[in-house]
């Protein structure tokens, strides 16, 4: 080692040790390495780290209020994922030039991080805490987000905020046949499955990914290669916490308690609340009104005066818990569900195609209590979805919006607008689908389901994508499979446990899981996992999985009673587009100068005409209503870039009368001269005799000169006359 590489080193070592810098580094196995430091960066928040590989660097921070607010009874956790446009050397866009509100990616992001870590954090805490995690430096080989939710378990892990981690989160894929951990974009591109899994040291708490048709047994393999990769992640963020001194956490009291009260509530509403439940009614509301009755019922044994004195804040969390107790042993003690069903029965389901008159495609899904009305609009390259993140620059033709109004939960409240959910509920729907779509020139349109969910009581995600299937089948385009989903739910309690099939509402808010399964006939296209219980073994997770598919395979059924293929034809409001390929040097001729002969194709055909260039050749899109305006586009772009061959044909405008000739327009933007001498057999002294300006006139090219003028003629065309004796 050279004298300065030794000076550099001992003055690293002094920096550290005067600014107390901790570094752990995780070996990923394959010459990689992920590097966790603190102790130099945003020292005043209560935690701070800077995860890094390669060039991707992450900072991410927590701090945690010291007390909570009133009458506060749940976790207000925010998780924010930003990425910097410097971290890529970019200005960003817009007229401002600065990073705006969360595109959908981050928000993305942020809920991954969100879910593995909230139900960590002690139930009795109410403090507003909010973890923020931000890319600093990035490349576009490696993925920021893999790392995200290691960044922010190590602020919260060496901070004194009260958490029950370490977490990790890390992403797995499979290309050709190979797991790998933490994957390039390049790798996942070609990927057959990929899944990001969030865990703690010894159980699994999140999972989102997609596939391509995979089986239940493929994907808890990488399930647990992604829990082995996590399991050295939470172990670097325990040492790193033991070496900075974080393992004693702060003192906290923000729930009042009254045991008195528990235990009367306890006493005097759970019988009754169990006999509420099973009673089994699958009308929602009026399920929820009796189970209110109950409550009030409580309340109504005191006084003005002593109602007073007593805290409903406790009253209500108190109730509340005798409810999901009751339903929870409802379910594993009888094994029936609030709704009657069995634990493995689906509810009942009826759809429609076609609903909407004006959509290009169109259909209702409803499963039970929850309903989804999806549109399938097509449009053309026009309509791509343009893609500007920090890491990532393209277009997406294919587009999957949900909306989920107040008013699908008897909810009076304002709808304000999209928000963290319905991105996320979304995505999964957008992953399920968007690898049945046809590719290449078998789909020239851009693509957008929007789903509307009227009705909810649990599953909407997984309706969308039924509904999708349908409305897609309706417009015409050809899936290659139809895709189902359903969301299953658990319910444990010591050794007993009841895997449920497409649960309610009210099953997964007091459930132990909520695992959302899509796939074809054939196998899994995507799949969302939140698990809210410790130490869940791998072999529910096989039973959730086989009886998932069971219930995909019922739904499938039922949806090919409706629609079992997509329809031959596009609806004939739909666009239609014919796509064709020119030389690359016709491009500017089908343009015309400052676009006029392409505007002018367009307006007299009544189509939309798209140009590109693509591998050194251009691709023409002709886009119109119905088939007549598009065989007229396609005719004058076809004269426009035809070659003009000696010894052809044409019909002409003459566009110029000369001395010597005419000039005709054969062919738009291309002209030749028609000699005086070539207008007919007799000898002529003027054009104007036979021609002027205007006259269509048949021609015959005689000529190429080499200088690429064409010669013409039009007595090549007439009878000569015969020779006079």
């Amino acid at each position: 080692m050279s004298d300065r590489r030794k000076e550099r080193n001992r003055q690293v070592a002094k920096k550290q040790e005067m600014m107390k810098i901790v570094t752990k580094e995780i070996d990923l196995g394959d010459g990689r390495i992920i590097s966790i430091e603190t102790g130099k960066l945003a020292k005043q928040a209560d935690g701070s780290v800077v995860v890094k590989c390669g060039n991707t660097m992450l900072l991410a921070t927590v701090v945690s209020a010291k007390a909570a607010k009133a009458d506060v009874d749940f976790m207000p956790l925010s998780v924010d994922y930003k990425e910097s446009y410097a971290a890529a050397g970019r200005f960003p866009g817009g007229f401002l030039r600065r990073e705006g509100r969360p595109n959908d990616s981050e928000i993305l992001v942020s809920r991954l991080i969100d879910r593995a870590l909230r139900p960590l954090f002690p139930d009795d805490y109410h403090a507003d805490t909010f973890v923020n995690i931000s890319l600093i430096s990035g490349d576009k080989s490696t993925m920021p987000d893999a790392m995200a939710g290691l960044a922010a378990s190590a602020a919260l892990s060496v901070s004194n905020i009260p958490f029950n981690g370490p977490i990790s989160e890390c992403r797995v894929g499979r290309v050709d046949g190979k797991f790998i951990v933490n994957p390039t974009r390049e790798e996942l591109v070609v990927a057959d499955l990929e899944i990001m899994v969030g865990a703690t040291i010894d159980n699994i708490l999140m999972v989102e990914g997609e596939m391509l048709e995979v089986s239940e047994a493929e994907i808890l393999e990488a399930i647990k290669i992604a829990h082995e990769a996590i399991k050295v992640q939470c172990q670097a963020q325990i040492d790193m916490a033991n070496e900075v001194g974080a393992t004693e956490k702060r003192e906290y009291c923000h729930e009042a308690k009254d045991e008195e009260l528990k235990e009367k509530i306890w006493k005097e509403t759970y019988d009754k609340v169990y006999a509420v439940a099973a009673k089994c009614n699958a009308n929602k509301h009026e399920r929820i009104n009796d189970f209110a009755a109950v409550k009030e019922e409580f309340l109504a044994q005191y006084s003005e005066e002593e109602l007073a004195e007593v805290n409903k804040t406790l009253v209500g969390k108190y109730y509340h818990d005798v409810e999901k107790e009751a339903i929870r042993n409802l379910v594993l003690n009888q094994r029936v569900r609030l709704d009657g069903r069995k634990t493995d029965e689906i509810r009942p389901i009826w759809s429609e195609v076609d609903y909407l008159p004006s959509a290009h495609g169109s259909a209702i899904f409803t499963r039970g209590e929850t309903q989804s009305l999806t549109t399938v609009t097509l449009g053309t390259k026009l309509d791509n979805k343009i893609i500007d993140e920090v890491l990532r620059q393209g277009k997406d033709n294919f587009l999957l919006h949900y909306n989920f109004p107040p008013f699908s939960t008897g909810d009076a409240r304002m709808n304000r607008g999209t928000g963290r959910r319905e991105v996320g509920h979304g995505n999964l729907a957008h992953r399920a689908l968007k690898n049945m779509l046809p590719t290449g020139d078998d789909n020239p349109y851009t693509i957008r389901i929007v789903s509307d969910i009227l009705e909810s009581n649990g599953s909407s995600s997984m309706a969308t994508v039924c509904a999708g299937t349908l409305a897609l089948m309706d417009a015409g385009i050809q899936i290659k499979k139809p895709v189902t989903g359903i969301a299953m739910g658990l319910i444990t309690k010591g050794d007993k446990f009841a895997v449920l099939s497409d649960i309610l509402g009210d099953e997964d808010h007091l459930g132990d899981m909520d695992f959302k399964v899509t796939g074809t006939k054939d196998g899994i296209t995507a799949t969302q996992m939140d698990i809210k219980v410790d130490g869940l073994p791998y072999e529910v997770l096989a039973q959730a999985l086989e009886q998932a598919k069971e219930g995909r395979l019922h739904i499938l059924d039922e949806i090919n009673k409706t629609l079992d293929a997509p329809r031959a034809e596009l609806k004939p409001y739909a666009p239609r587009v014919v796509k064709l390929t020119i030389p690359k040097d016709c491009i500017g001729a089908l343009i015309g100068p400052g676009g006029k002969i392409i505007q002018e194709i367009q307006a007299s055909t009544e189509t939309t005409i798209i140009i590109e260039e693509v591998d050194n050749q251009g691709r023409v899109e002709v886009v119109a209503s119905n088939r007549d305006n598009i065989e007229a586009a396609l005719a004058r772009i076809k004269g426009v870039v035809a070659v003009p061959e000696v010894g052809e044909v044409y019909k002409g405008k003459v566009k110029a009368i000369v001395a010597f000739g005419a000039f005709v327009e054969i062919l738009p933007g291309k002209e030749g001269l028609l000699h005086i001498s070539e207008i007919e057999w007799r000898r002529l002294d003027k054009v104007d005799e036979v021609l002027k300006e205007g006259d269509e006139v048949e021609v015959k090219l005689i000529d190429v000169d080499k200088s690429g003028k064409l010669k013409l003629s039009r007595k090549a065309l007439l009878p000569r006359p015969e020779r006079k004796n």
